[in-house]
């Protein structure tokens, strides 16, 4: 008896805090609920290569996520697949899309912190200028400001305290997060090969992060994938994400995302 392949296939890849199986549980499972049938969903949710070891590789870059995701679609034999980030993950999701546009049915961003280096606001710069002040910080000193910085001012509810006993990956989150920060300095992000991206583009963006980092990232892409959808969450920010907060509202944008990209891949044949 031939067993029905899952008509979606995806690879979820988690921000620069949480494990990707706490990051997506809520989400994969919301998308098992509401997948039926012919859209079925086959999802890995696939942590970050950053924290593949106890210190970030000297060497470290965006290429160095984008090569753990093609080692884990090909030992599954995936051809094609859609993407799915959050936050670092989200800006290796637009490396990865950037560099192998082929093996994507769709790309579904959640809030990246970053987008190119590339037609940068003043305010945006000022931003990042702050980023790297966080270089040589103590680690609790270090994840309060960095937290602050992602979300708009005065916003307080939902942002992680930090206080009581700690997981022992949290341990490794400042060095992995720093490892980003210093990679987006260098990385050069094709934005012609961005551009020539046909499949569908989503985009979900919080009302209470901060506009001048999620909220530029955001405006810059729409002007650049020719299929940009975007998504805002009001009474949400970066560290409270509708992911894990809505996950059935995220699911239901995200399959009619990939049917969307399906329906598209089957006119195109």
């Amino acid at each position: 008896m031939d067993i029905e392949q899952p008509r979606h296939r995806v690879i979820l890849l988690p921000g620069s805090v949480l494990p990707a199986g706490l990051a997506y549980g809520a989400l994969i499972a919301a998308m098992g609920a509401a997948a039926q049938g012919d859209h079925s969903v086959e999802a890995v949710a696939k942590d970050l290569e950053v924290y593949a070891r106890p210190t970030p590789p000297s060497d470290y870059s965006l290429d160095t996520e984008i090569h753990g995701v093609l080692r884990e679609v090909e030992s599954r034999g995936w051809d094609t697949f859609h993407l799915v980030g959050y936050s670092g993950g989200g800006a290796s999701a637009l490396a990865f899309a950037a560099k192998h546009p082929e093996r994507l049915a769709s790309l579904a961003l959640l809030e990246p912190p970053w987008a190119g280096n590339w037609g940068w606001s003043e305010a945006h710069r000022a931003l990042w200028a702050q980023y790297r002040e966080l270089d040589g910080l103590p680690p609790d000193e270090f994840m309060a400001r960095f937290v602050r910085l992602g979300v708009r001012p005065g916003v307080t509810t939902g942002l992680p305290t930090g206080g009581g006993e700690q997981p022992a990956w949290m341990a490794l989150r400042p060095a992995g997060i720093r490892a980003f920060i210093r990679t987006f300095e260098t990385y050069d992000l094709d934005r012609a090969s961005l551009a020539r991206f046909q499949k569908p583009v989503y985009f979900a963006l919080c009302a209470l992060s901060n506009p001048d980092d999620y909220g530029e990232v955001a405006e810059r892409l729409s002007a650049v994938f020719p299929d940009f959808r975007l998504e805002v969450f009001a009474g949400r920010h970066h560290f409270d994400p509708p992911h894990r907060v809505e996950p059935d509202r995220v699911a239901a944008s995200l399959l009619a995302l990939w049917n969307d990209a399906h329906t598209h891949t089957e006119r195109v044949a």
